[in-house]
């Protein structure tokens, strides 16, 4: 069946199609997702294979002359010369891969082209300096034309839709999330994966990458380098557990790309503005752009900063404060994967457990929507210290607690709440009941809201148990 009939039957917007219904198709076809994107792009344009290719080539050429300018004499007001310092004579290896340390080099200099004689932008100029580098270093090292083809068509496929999800600043839409989840695609590519392996592995490349805000790299030097730098490695890892590892991965890619887009637009809103009032005193100035700017608004801007560089210092020496020694660094082991998801609810059913009285018969759990989500992880271990007082460390009580929970006939009530971080655990039980009120806390720790009997006696509780409590 024909790459359009497939796509057509399927409901698919045919010349528009996403990168989970070119995969889709891919399997179904038993063909590379290149070819798919190839293909399509043939059979809606009208232009023979060799002319679609062309144009491709056309794409990068501009920047790839930025990036040769990078490697040879270019010279970044943000990055130095670190193009040339990665690929000269006395350059370093970044990971020992002859292949990826070369994307990495021919990344970071096109961003000092970039800074020389500009880049064509996709989602922006960010995620053009890895797929540029990933091109670069892609013709040196591989051979097979129509392999290089279709890397560049999965590159370019991947970039044009981040390009329409970019609406604000963001660099997961941009250099580290646009950058990490197109190499990842072309790294399965170049490698014969299947089209269910290149799913998983821009999944996982795109994970890390949601809502980070590209912000505090655009004016401050030496940061962007380690977003788009970052974006290539982290692909590099993705593809590799994708295509050589059992790691599972259940998220459909379009859903993640979709949720990435979102999450752009919410970070923009509510992280770059800190990201702004924290990297604000180190962004790059120019005393001729400034010298149009009212005295007294700089002036204002200089003692705004001076300020936050004091705020910053208290912050961190509160934090420094509160730290473990290095000799006691850890709390109890967590079984169920999540000190948060798992650890922290936990201790507060056990605490729950040892204020109420007598055995156990019913438990009833509230949760914030996201616990909530995450009930098939931290019921269990909620379970087995609402009944038994077991700690975060007993993994064959947190296997058994479901069915010991049934065997027993204890009612269980789960609910969803709507404030943010609430973890409230009640234990009925035959001579007294004991309650919880507390908010979820990274590390199995907690924030002690309210407690019945009283809070007291679940301080002393906690205390005896060694759980953590803290102010907020």
């Amino acid at each position: 069946m024909s790459v359009r009939k497939r796509a057509q039957e399927a409901g698919f917007n045919y010349g528009h199609m996403t990168l989970g219904e070119c995969i889709s198709i891919a399997g179904k076809e038993n063909l590379p997702v290149g070819e798919v994107i190839l293909t399509e792009a043939q059979e809606t344009t009208g232009k023979t294979r060799e002319e679609v290719i062309e144009c491709m080539e056309e794409a990068f050429r501009h920047n790839l002359c930025a990036a040769q300018i990078g490697t040879e004499t270019g010279k970044s007001f943000l990055l130095g010369t670190v193009g040339q310092d990665l690929t000269g004579a006395d350059a370093v290896s970044v990971v020992g891969d002859v292949f990826v340390d070369k994307i990495v080099a021919y990344t970071l200099a096109a961003q000092v082209g970039n800074h020389t004689i500009g880049l064509c932008p996709c989602a922006g100029t960010g995620d053009s300096c890895p797929y540029t580098g990933f091109v670069k270093a892609m013709k040196e090292v591989y051979s097979d034309p129509d392999k290089i083809a279709r890397a560049m068509a999965v590159i370019l496929k991947v970039g044009g839709i981040f390009r329409v999800g970019k609406r604000t600043t963001g660099c997961n839409m941009e250099g580290i999330g646009a950058g990490a989840a197109a190499t990842a695609a072309a790294f399965v590519e170049l490698q014969d994966g299947t089209p269910e392996q290149m799913e998983k592995a821009v999944v996982l490349a795109l994970s890390p990458t949601i809502s980070v805000p590209c912000t505090p790299r655009v004016l401050v030097p030496g940061l962007c380098a380690t977003h788009i730098g970052g974006g290539v490695l982290i692909a590099r890892l993705a593809s590799q557990l994708a295509m050589h590892t059992s790691i599972p991965s259940t998220v459909p890619v379009d859903v993640m790309i979709a949720m990435a887009a979102q999450c752009h637009l919410a970070s923009a809103k509510h992280v770059v503005p800190v990201t702004i009032e924290y990297m604000e005193p180190f962004f790059k100035h120019d005393e001729r752009v400034d010298s149009y700017v009212d005295p007294q608004v700089l002036e204002d801007e200089r003692s705004r900063q001076e300020e936050l560089i004091k705020k910053a210092a208290v912050e961190i020496r509160e934090l420094a404060a509160k730290a473990n020694p290095i000799t006691r660094p850890f709390a109890e082991a967590v079984v169920g994967g999540s000190s948060q998801g798992v650890g922290s609810p936990t201790n507060c059913a056990r605490i729950a457990h040892f204020l109420a009285k007598g055995e156990v018969r019913k438990v009833k759990i509230e949760l914030y929507s996201e616990l909530f989500a995450r009930r098939a992880i931290n019921v269990p271990g909620i379970l087995m210290a609402a009944v038994d007082g077991a700690g975060t460390s007993d993994a064959e009580a947190y296997k058994a607690s479901l069915d010991k929970v049934k065997s027993k006939g204890i009612e269980v009530e789960i609910i969803e709440v709507n404030e943010p971080s609430v973890q409230r655990v009640t234990v009925e039980a035959t001579e007294g009941n004991g309650m919880v009120d507390s908010l979820n806390r990274g590390g199995a720790r907690l924030v002690l809201r309210d407690a019945y009997p009283s809070v007291e006696q679940a301080r002393k509780i906690a205390e005896k148990l060694d759980i953590v409590l803290i102010d907020n």
